[in-house]
């Protein structure tokens, strides 16, 4: 276990891997230390037939093709590592070829649908206070794209004086530059100044004085802003609202449209790549088939002749 731990915090530090992620290679190395221990033998001595085996075995189990993927890649990550490290003399998962990940498209949502959710977020909220907070949050995630866990954490700095771009800190503290929307823009001005002029006798603005001060979205938990729970509640919420599915939203399918949406108005894959911040221009290309998808459902759908009929 000290050899993996080693290995994690050579990916947290040096890979900048995401917290979530760390914890996944984690918990797959663990399983597959207890996997050797089982035969009588340590980690760092299994061979590339041992490791088949545990792959087998995961696969007897039902695991996900996405889940023993993942559970490939920490392998062939660690055994890597160990090599480099000179704890074995070779690395036994280096021609190794894993399940791959199913071709699952994202799921999306049209433009008329987001229209739906921006447009119930203006009556969504107990006070004029947590209905403008709402409607700044939603133009935000829409306008950029960004995952839940950015938005909450989002310095209100950084939204301060009627930007036209924001900088994002993502996964692995990487950064990025988003533009935003004109509504985005006016939306979060709004909110601002709602936030700005709270009393100190006022329940937003003890947030402000206290432990939220430095946050967009202030909240009272020990983080001190909005909580990613908090966001996927208003948003079921917004999705009751506006008469959609409650599954069918989360903050993840609002990202998939944005990026979509993009696609579809002309947008370069590789800007799309930029504002997402995606590594590797291949998770991008998935928007590209999402995109094919629903141009063939809308052939078959609207075509005259798409029933067979002459």
């Amino acid at each position: 276990m000290r050899r993996i731990g080693a290995f994690l915090d050579a990916q947290a530090a040096e890979a900048g891997a995401a917290r979530n992620t760390v914890l996944a290679y984690g918990g797959d190395l663990a399983d597959l230390a207890a996997f050797a221990a089982a035969r009588g033998i340590g980690l760092t001595a299994l061979t590339r037939e041992g490791i088949e085996d545990y792959l087998g075995r995961c696969e007897a189990e039902g695991l996900s093709r996405a889940t023993r993927a993942r559970r490939l890649s920490a392998i062939r990550q660690f055994t890597r590592f160990a090599l480099d490290e000179g704890w074995r003399d070779d690395d036994p998962a280096i021609r190794l070829s894993g399940p791959g990940r199913s071709q699952r498209l994202p799921k999306v949502l049209s433009q008329a649908e987001v229209g739906k959710l921006l447009l119930a977020a203006q009556d969504h909220g107990a006070t004029p206070e947590d209905r403008a907070r709402n409607v700044a949050a939603m133009e935000l995630i829409y306008a950029t794209g960004m995952r839940v866990s950015e938005l909450v954490a989002l310095p209100v700095a950084a939204l301060r004086g009627h930007p036209e771009v924001i900088l994002i800190r993502g996964k692995g503290g990487k950064e990025r530059m988003v533009p935003l929307t004109g509504p985005a823009r006016i939306a979060v001005d709004r909110w601002l100044a709602i936030r700005d002029a709270a009393g100190r006798d006022t329940p937003l603005g003890r947030l402000v004085a206290g432990n939220g001060a430095r946050w967009l979205f202030p909240a009272g938990g020990a983080a001190g802003h909005m909580t990613r729970q908090a966001f996927h509640a208003m948003l079921a919420g917004l999705a009751a609202a506006a008469g959609l599915p409650p599954g069918k939203v989360t903050p993840h399918v609002l990202r998939h449209a944005f990026a979509t949406h993009l696609l579809e108005g002309g947008a370069d894959l590789r800007a799309i790549q930029t504002l997402l911040g995606h590594a590797d221009l291949g998770t991008t290309e998935i928007y590209t088939h999402v995109l094919d998808a629903r141009l063939r459902e809308l052939v078959l759908r609207h075509h005259p002749l798409a029933d067979g009929s002459a």
